[in-house]
């Protein structure tokens, strides 16, 4: 009884990979921006004999769903049967390994030249990495349990374009538990972030400025300038930000030569670490190529495509297919020869399958995303204003689209979208909401822009504090408190009202 039930288990257990294999892949393939998607069917094609480009334009993609994209050039009649002679010659010659003593069985490993290929085009072009891979790859660095990866990958996700976090580790945990399903405490993400701001460049993840620049202070070699330095951004950090240098100088007791020194070490720390990774972003920026094309006539009428007229149709090759065929038909008289060759057959037109299937979901995926968020944001689309987005999180798509949270999160984190106002990325569309005490749900970019609005026609040389401009906020409808002023105040890159006097 026992041994039946392992036996049982056993099974499941290898059931569970082959779904999870799929979902994998598949979850791979919807992360994917549209380049990369492409270079990823490329080195499929080029891996997989059994799967080739369709030659035929009479049937649309099956993930087009009633869009009409533009129809990929088809090459000419020589091109194909050239094609085609070589992917045969490609099968004769994989066929005649088969069957060797002293080799074994070939077993498909789909997407490894693709990896390969990525990871020497990262090494050759480093310089044109995002902000997200170049602290990922230092991620993939440290033993971490994956449950720890996804929490760290969450945080990096969470910090601003200057490398600052400025999200509370309490939301941070509450966001992972309710949208995420994980339960991180508090204290474990401040152990996290711990991790975190040991990563290049210095001062990432600083919940601060004098966080930022005492995280690049400590990490100069002990000296009597350190010192100084850590004693200023510890206990005089307000005279440091009012530039008040006489003040520091005779509060530390330094020579005239001292103090030069010292402010210039000060100078040189760097207040958005971020920034320092601001040419690889904007590398990257450069070469964005949309995911999504919207176009809003006149009349207010939408439409959306995917952009996938570089994307060929992928089709089972036809020379691989007969090939099973016969081999079915005659795998009564097989030889040992012919049955290992039927087997390396079957498995490549599998993974051909599979990773047909998957790119299918994939497009259908990101039209079933994109028309949701359509559907919330409607009015930005017909208008291009942004004080029209209305407030909309991941799991609003979620519930409208019927797909898991996570799904969301993967099709909104790389992808763009082509409109009449310009080009954005779809986490441009997604932005918390803030709820009055009479109900009312209110947009924080609303909010944000009624602020900016404030701040840039106040009196320079009185200017307002976060008191007052809390009390104007709530006139104009948005009551807020003077802690949320000061949040957004810092998030558009405001300073407090003394600095900002002139």
């Amino acid at each position: 009884m026992n041994q039946s039930q392992i036996q049982q288990q056993k099974q499941e257990q290898r059931q569970l990979q082959t779904i999870s294999a799929q979902q994998l892949l598949q979850a791979q393939l919807v992360e994917l921006p549209l380049q990369q998607l492409s270079e990823r069917i490329e080195a499929e094609l080029h891996d997989n004999p059994a799967l080739e480009k369709s030659v035929s334009d009479e049937e649309a993609a099956p993930w087009d769903d009633g869009y009409q994209a533009d129809a990929p050039e088809q090459p000419d009649d020589y091109d194909t049967q050239r094609e085609r002679e070589e992917r045969s010659d490609a099968l004769d010659e994989a066929l005649q390994n088969i069957g060797r003593d002293d080799e074994d069985l070939p077993v498909y490993q789909g997407g490894q030249r693709w990896a390969a290929e990525q990871e020497q085009e990262q090494a050759v072009f480093g310089e044109g990495r995002s902000f997200y891979d170049l602290l990922m790859e230092q991620v993939g660095e440290l033993e971490l349990s994956d449950d720890d990866r996804y929490a760290m990958e969450y945080i990096i996700q969470s910090l601003d374009d200057d490398g600052l976090l400025r999200t509370p580790l309490s939301d941070i945990a509450e966001q992972l538990a309710i949208y995420h399903g994980q339960d991180v405490g508090e204290q474990h993400l401040e152990h996290l972030l711990h991790l975190l701001q040991q990563f290049d460049p210095a001062g990432i993840g600083a919940r601060s400025l004098q966080e930022c620049l005492l995280l690049q202070t400590e990490r100069r070699k002990d000296s009597t300038l350190k010192t100084l330095m850590q004693q200023v951004l510890n206990n005089y950090f307000d005279d440091f930000t009012k530039k008040h240098w006489t003040r520091i100088q005779q509060l530390l007791g330094l020579s005239d030569e001292q103090a030069e020194a010292l402010i210039g070490e000060l100078r040189r720390l760097n207040p958005k670490p971020g920034a320092s990774l601001g040419e690889a972003v904007g590398h990257n920026m450069q070469q964005i190529t949309p995911d999504f094309i919207v176009d809003t006539l006149d009349d207010g009428t939408l439409s959306m495509s995917l952009n996938s007229s570089d994307l060929p149709r992928l089709e089972i090759s036809q020379s691989f297919a007969e090939l099973l065929q016969d081999f079915h038909n005659n795998k009564d008289h097989m030889t040992r020869q012919q049955k290992e060759a039927l087997l390396y057959t079957k498995q490549k037109v599998e993974a051909a399958q599979c990773f047909i299937d998957a790119v299918n979901t994939r497009q259908r995926t990101l039209t079933k995303t994109m028309n949701a968020i359509i559907k919330l944001q409607r009015p930005f689309f017909e208008e291009g204003d942004e004080e029209l987005l209305r407030p909309m999180i991941l799991k609003d798509v979620a519930e409208l689209t019927g797909l898991d949270l996570s799904t969301i999160s993967r099709v909104s984190s790389s992808k763009y979208v082509q409109t009449r106002w310009g080009t954005f990325p779809l986490k441009f569309f997604f932005n918390d909401g803030y709820v009055t005490q009479s109900g009312e749900e209110l947009s924080t970019r609303k909010i944000k822009a009624a602020l900016r609005q404030l701040i840039d026609a106040e009196d320079k040389r009185k200017p307002l504090s976060d008191d007052v401009l809390s009390s104007m906020l709530a006139e104009k409808g948005y009551p807020i408190a003077r802690r949320t002023v000061a949040k957004y105040r810092e998030l558009l890159g405001f300073p407090v009202a003394r600095l900002r006097k002139s």
